[in-house]
């Protein structure tokens, strides 16, 4: 399936990290914290600003990027998780 954000809106695959405690490796799943970190997997074609001008997204397809932990939206796509956020919700692109 094909996913093409609207707007400002970024398709992100959410990237887990493992957790050390004390020297045990914990997978994310055990935490259940939600990721901080994904990579791009799609962009939408830009917001309309107050003149009605088209403005184009900082982020890309591949980016590797930190966002608001609470502020995307979790979605499924065959049977694999993935987020869908607002521009204004990626913090950083991560180099």
């Amino acid at each position: 399936m094909r996913i093409k954000p609207l707007a400002d809106r970024v398709l992100i695959e959410p990237l887990y990290e493992e957790k050390k405690k004390g020297g045990i490796i914990l997978p994310e799943t055990i935490d259940k914290e939600r990721p901080e970190k994904g990579r791009v997997i799609a962009v939408g074609s830009g917001r309309i600003d107050e003149n009605g001008k088209k403005v184009s997204l900082n982020v890309k397809k591949g980016d590797k990027v930190l966002f608001t932990k609470y502020g995307p939206d979790e979605i499924k796509i065959d049977g694999k998780e993935y987020l869908i956020a607002k521009e204004e919700n990626i913090l950083a692109i991560i180099e």
